[in-house]
């Protein structure tokens, strides 16, 4: 069986593009190499070396990695779970490549429990989901900034509950502003929601029920919202979206390509029409 290519990431505006390639150097590492977009032309970026811990012997396995905006920092995303569909539960690094300095992310976070984290544009930060709360980390003194305080199994911070994965593939629910000041995310409240009783019959010798807050057609659906908090923690500032939450999506939002305003896509439950679009200013 050939070696899988990739996960691959365009850097310097496409001039170049990072792959994984087996290390010479570590067994069982993986380097980051560097290739020219157009030539081809092959230089080992990050040593499997750089990606060993502190105490441990062996290289991070690395299930994903993200760039910093100026490409001087690596993100490694390592130690997944899976949540619904995909792995989108793990744990972060982040490497800065100047110093080589190599340090994990989310304090003293259970293992396997961060989401989403990615880099503020000033790169200052990394922004991450824990437990359904939002936090922001300092990445020079390593102070973490808890955003959010009521994330619960009914109140869905920054992520999403089942139905909007299924229906719309939403997952990663925060976004930076641009002057990194702010975060927008995602608010949603699933209380009300009937829960559906699967059996696994497959782990283990016994079978297990799993319980999955599931709302049928026409019970009672999660109240979505979106919502903008300052990066240094605060009173969210909650959007005026028309309509009864429970029976509308949220399907998109983002910043308008400033720090002042965001845009959201509105869409009924039915999933039938679009209201008339309107600007959304806090």
């Amino acid at each position: 069986m050939g070696e899988r290519f990739g996960p691959a990431r365009f850097i310097e505006d496409g001039k170049y593009y990072t792959a994984l390639d087996s290390s010479k150097d570590v067994p069982g590492g993986k380097d980051i190499v560097k290739y020219e977009t157009e030539t081809g032309a092959r230089e080992v970026m990050v040593s499997a070396k750089l990606l060993i811990p502190e105490g441990q012997t062996k290289p991070l396995s690395i299930s994903n990695y993200i760039w910093s905006p100026k490409s001087d920092m690596l993100m490694i995303f390592t130690n997944t779970a899976r949540v619904w569909r995909q792995n989108t539960k793990g744990d972060y690094y982040v490497l800065n490549l100047e110093t080589e300095k190599l340090q994990k992310m989310g304090g003293d976070a259970k293992p396997s429990t961060l989401m989403f984290a990615k880099f503020s544009p000033d790169e200052k930060m990394v922004g991450y989901v824990r437990e359904h709360n939002v936090y922001v980390e300092n990445l020079s003194d390593g102070k973490i900034t808890q955003l959010t305080f009521d994330g619960s199994t009914t109140i869905i911070n920054g992520t999403f509950d089942w139905v909007y994965e299924e229906e719309l593939d939403l997952r990663d629910g925060f976004r930076w502003s641009p002057d990194s000041k702010s975060i927008a995310y995602w608010q949603l409240d699933a209380s009300g929601v009937g829960v559906f009783y699967m059996i696994n019959n497959t782990d283990s010798l016994y079978s297990k029920i799993i319980p999955v807050q599931y709302p049928k057609a026409g019970t009672t659906n999660s109240a979505g919202k979106v919502g903008v908090v300052s990066a240094s923690g605060g009173t969210t500032v909650w959007m005026k979206v028309p309509g009864d939450p429970r029976n509308n999506y949220i399907a998109q939002m983002d910043w308008a390509a400033n720090s002042d305003e965001i845009v959201i896509q509105h869409l009924n439950r039915l999933q039938s029409k679009l209201p008339r679009p309107k600007d959304v200013v806090f």
